[in-house]
C-alpha cells in the first residue's frame, strides 16, 4: 500500500477509535463506508485489519472498566451473534442478489425508522430488558454482519435503549464488537486470509489506535448523556442511509 493511501487510512482508523471508545461502537462501520468510499484499499484486506486493531482498542479501552460490563447482557448478545453471522453468509448465498437487495431496502428502512425515532426521544427505557431481547438483538446483528458486512444497528439500538449508565453501554458494547472480531480473526487465519501484508499494515495501525484510545479516555468530550445517546441514534440513521442507496440503485438499474 502507497503512503498516500496507508497514512490517510491510519488517520481514519485514529479517529474511528476515539470514536468508539468513547460511544462503544463505531470502529468498524466507519473505517469499512470511509475506506471504502474513498478507495483507500481493498474492502476484504481492510475489514481483515479492522479486527486485528479493534482488539488493540479493546485491550487499551476496557482495563480498569470491567466491573461496569452487564455480563448477562454481553453473553446473550454474543450467544445470538456467533451463529447468526454464519446463517447471514449462507443466507445471502441462497437469496441471490436481486432478492438480497430488496431485504438490504428493508432493513436499510427499519434502521433509519429506528434511528429517527429513537433521536427524537432519546430518554431510556424504564426498565432493563430481559436477556432475550438481547439475543434476539445478537441475532438480528450476526444476519447484518453475515449478509451485509454491518453488524451494528440492531446492538446499538438495543443497549442505549436501557436504563444503564454511559459507561456500562460504551463497555459491554466494546466487548460484544471484541468477541466478533476474535471470531472473524480466527474464522481468517483457518482460511489462511492474514497475510504479511495484513499484519504489517496492522502493525502499523495499532499504535495509533492505541493512542487514541488513550486520548478518548483521558479527554472524552463535553457532551452530556442525552447528547451522546443522540450521536448514537444519528449514526444509525446515517446507516439506514447507507444501506438503503445501494439497494435503491440497484433496483433502479
Amino acid at each position: 500500500m502507497s503512503m498516500d493511501h496507508l497514512l490517510p487510512l491510519l488517520a481514519l482508523m485514529g479517529a474511528a477509535s476515539y470514536f468508539q471508545t468513547v460511544t462503544g461502537f463505531g470502529l468498524g462501520m466507519i473505517v469499512m463506508g470511509a475506506a471504502s468510499g474513498l478507495d483507500l484499499a481493498p474492502v476484504a484486506s481492510v475489514a481483515m485489519v479492522v479486527s486485528l486493531v479493534t482488539l488493540a482498542n479493546s485491550a487499551v479501552a476496557l482495563p480498569g472498566k470491567l466491573h461496569h460490563v452487564d455480563w448477562r447482557a454481553v453473553g446473550a448478545a454474543t450467544l445470538g451473534i456467533l451463529p447468526s453471522v454464519v446463517a447471514g453468509v449462507l443466507l445471502l448465498d441462497y437469496l441471490g442478489s436481486a432478492t438480497s437487495g430488496m431485504l438490504q431496502l428493508l432493513l436499510g428502512a427499519v434502521v433509519l425508522y429506528g434511528g429517527l425515532s429513537a433521536a427524537l426521544r432519546p430518554a431510556p427505557l424504564r426498565r432493563r430488558s430481559g436477556d432475550r431481547s438481547f439475543f434476539v438483538s445478537g441475532v438480528f446483528g450476526g444476519l447484518l454482519s453475515g449478509m451485509f458486512g454491518v453488524s451494528g444497528p440492531p446492538l446499538i439500538f438495543q443497549f442505549y435503549r436501557q436504563p444503564l449508565s454511559l459507561v456500562e453501554i460504551r463497555c459491554a458494547l466494546i466487548l460484544v464488537f471484541t468477541a466478533t472480531s476474535v471470531t472473524r480473526t480466527l474464522f481468517s487465519a483457518w482460511q489462511g486470509q492474514l497475510g504479511a501484508d495484513i499484519w504489517q499494515q496492522a502493525a502499523l495501525a495499532v499504535p495509533v489506535v492505541a493512542l487514541a484510545t488513550v486520548a478518548a479516555r483521558r479527554f472524552p468530550p463535553p457532551i452530556s448523556a442525552v447528547a451522546t445517546r443522540r450521536v448514537a441514534f444519528g449514526v444509525l440513521v446515517a446507516i439506514g442511509g447507507y444501506l438503503m442507496l445501494p439497494a435503491l440503485l440497484r433496483l433502479a438499474g
